[in-house]
């Protein structure tokens, strides 16, 4: 399969004066989904199973974010959550859309806690899965995760990392993310973005505790139960911070809700959008 046969590709636009890949399925409220940070991760391949069955009720966008997937990757771009937060908000104002509901998966997750902060009346409701954007000590898994050199043999072992079913983990699945981690630019925009030390990385990613317990929004706070990469404690956290949410946690899960368990996320997600809805 070449790029341009790619499901990863989908269609373009310039947001922050990047030219920005995504994805765009279905009508209704539109609802902006922001992947994780892992090693060739794009919007397509966290959202992948997720995106078809939330496009039957609502409008589903998801871009590839500034240093990931078919996004543009500019020289000496700085990867900083200003820029992600801008490139975000540039997204809607090119495509007209004054409120979404947004949804974050781990790095994800903090670029939508640090956009409900900054821009709270873009934001209608907020779901957060395995999210960061709190301080915690880095996980050896995370550490392992941003540190990651292109190889098979180091591929697998990161995605052996997320999962808590190791049966999900092909090496044909990790033979297709090792292929894309070593696209040209890649892996020079991945290793540029979190470089050792990388306790600062998580640091740079959070919002302060009192900037996230004064948010107003409904948030939906799904964490799995057997993550190695992002520890429970962060939801738990979150969980207590913010007034108007709910947590849910998902057993004999790791770091891929959205893959382990993708129909009863899907559903979940798409019922607490639901009562929104019906406001």
């Amino acid at each position: 399969m070449t790029v341009q046969q790619s499901p990863e590709i989908g269609k373009s636009i310039v947001a922050a004066g990047l030219r920005t890949n995504y994805h765009d399925q279905g009508q209704g409220f539109p609802v902006l989904m922001i992947h994780g940070s892992g090693p060739g991760v794009s919007a397509y391949a966290n959202w992948r199973l997720v995106m078809p069955v939330l496009a039957k009720s609502r409008r589903v966008i998801a871009p590839d974010m500034v240093g990931f997937g078919f996004t543009e990757r500019p020289e000496g771009m700085a990867y900083t959550m200003d820029a992600w937060v801008k490139q975000a908000i540039d997204l809607m104002d090119e495509l007209e859309l004054d409120q979404v509901d947004l949804v974050g998966n781990s790095f994800g997750g903090a670029l939508s806690l640090a956009l409900a902060i900054r821009h709270p009346e873009r934001v209608r409701r907020l779901v957060l899965m395995g999210a960061a954007g709190v301080n915690f000590p880095i996980t050896p898994a995370l550490d392992a995760i941003w540190g990651y050199t292109p190889s098979f043999e180091n591929m697998r072992k990161v995605m052996d990392m997320f999962a808590y079913d190791r049966s999900l983990v092909t090496d044909e699945l990790a033979q297709l993310r090792y292929e894309a981690s070593k696209r040209p630019g890649f892996q020079e925009s991945y290793a540029a973005m979190f470089p050792a030390p990388r306790q600062r990385w998580v640091a740079s990613l959070a919002s302060r505790d009192e900037d996230i317990r004064a948010l107003p929004h409904e948030t939906l706070i799904i964490h799995g139960r057997e993550d190695q990469v992002l520890p429970l404690s962060n939801s738990i956290h979150l969980s207590q911070l913010i007034l108007r949410s709910q947590l849910h946690v998902f057993g004999r899960c790791g770091h891929w809700t959205q893959i382990e368990h993708a129909a009863r996320f899907a559903q979940q997600v798409g019922n607490f959008l639901a009562e929104a809805d019906a406001v």
